[in-house]
């Protein structure tokens, strides 16, 4: 499916950084399916930002809108600035919704959420809800007062949400949450050191990693220390990969056909084999035991600590 003509049919402030949009398409009529914890790229002036699709309730077959929030950084690329922007009858065009993020609503879950990152989470706790199943909602923040949908939310779930605050005595305890997930599968979104410490946490605590899912609500940073580094894949070709530029970007201008999705190391979908050379992992994908071993990599946001990697490509 291709791009799709949509219109900005409503903007509600939640705090001072974060507003809430609702899209509709153009011509009026439904909007392709999605699943919960999908998301939909919308086009800006500097590109294609993703943002996940909030839904309370059950998810329509065929929805007439689509409802998102944006936090605003104005210290960032300039995407959430331009949706900001954005006001009531305003034109935006987007794709199909894509899932990277699926739950399964036939068991119990724990959901973690870190700041923004509450946006996916809130469509799969209703369908694990709406399928009878047990869960815990955590949401976590610097105060109050500058996360979204905290009182909806208490509204929606009472019992079954719990608020922490970095500000107050409710801040999260991650190892009393970690000692609860039980059984249930753990959901956790939002930035890398909250999936980092969750992800540690549930590995000495050995919940099975098909129980533990990710998604990442960060894009990847250049680090100061970064350095260019060879990557030699399976023709023989070698590729710079400069500070600044992930192996996907080089592998793309040098026409280089490579699968991946989400830029951010959480999908998966980038997953490479290291036939030699020492990654150095950047994702919230693999386990430590996998990073240890060093024989794959994601290739959107991982680099290298040798000279060279050789990839499986």
């Amino acid at each position: 499916m291709g791009k799709i003509s949509g219109v900005v049919v409503e903007v509600t402030k939640l705090t001072d950084r974060i507003s809430s949009l609702t899209i509709a398409a153009t011509d009026g009529v439904p909007l392709p399916s999605w699943q919960p914890g999908a998301h939909v790229e919308f086009d800006v002036t500097d590109g294609a930002r993703a943002y996940s699709l909030v839904s309370f309730d059950p998810v329509p077959k065929l929805p007439t809108s689509y409802q998102i929030a944006v936090q605003r950084e104005d210290k960032g690329q300039g995407g959430s600035v331009a949706m900001h922007s954005l006001t009531v009858g305003d034109a935006i065009s987007f794709g199909p919704p894509k899932n990277d993020f699926p739950v399964n609503s036939d068991a119990p879950a724990v959901f973690v959420a870190g700041g923004i990152g509450v946006t996916p989470l809130i469509s799969m706790a209703a369908a694990v809800r709406a399928a009878g199943q047990e869960f815990a909602f955590h949401y976590s923040g610097r105060s109050a007062g500058a996360m979204a949908y905290p009182a909806t939310l208490f509204e929606q779930w009472g019992d079954a949400f719990h608020l922490h605050c970095d500000d107050s005595e409710t801040a999260l305890d991650l190892n009393a949450l970690v000692a609860s997930v039980g059984d249930a599968h753990l959901y956790v979104c939002g930035p890398r050191g909250l999936l980092d410490a969750v992800r540690g946490k549930a590995e000495v605590a050995n919940i099975p990693t098909e129980r533990v899912h990710f998604e990442l609500f960060e894009a990847a940073s250049v680090q100061v220390d970064d350095a260019a580094f060879e990557v030699q894949i399976n023709d023989g070709s070698v590729f710079t990969i400069p500070p600044g530029k992930s192996i996907i970007d080089v592998l793309e201008e040098n026409d280089v056909d490579v699968m991946y999705d989400c830029q951010r190391g959480d999908c998966g979908i980038c997953q490479c084999d290291v036939l030699e050379g020492t990654p150095d992992h950047r994702d919230v994908v693999l386990s430590q035991a996998e990073r240890d071993a060093g024989d794959v990599i994601q290739i959107c946001v991982s680099r290298a600590k040798s000279a060279r990697l050789v990839l499986d490509i």
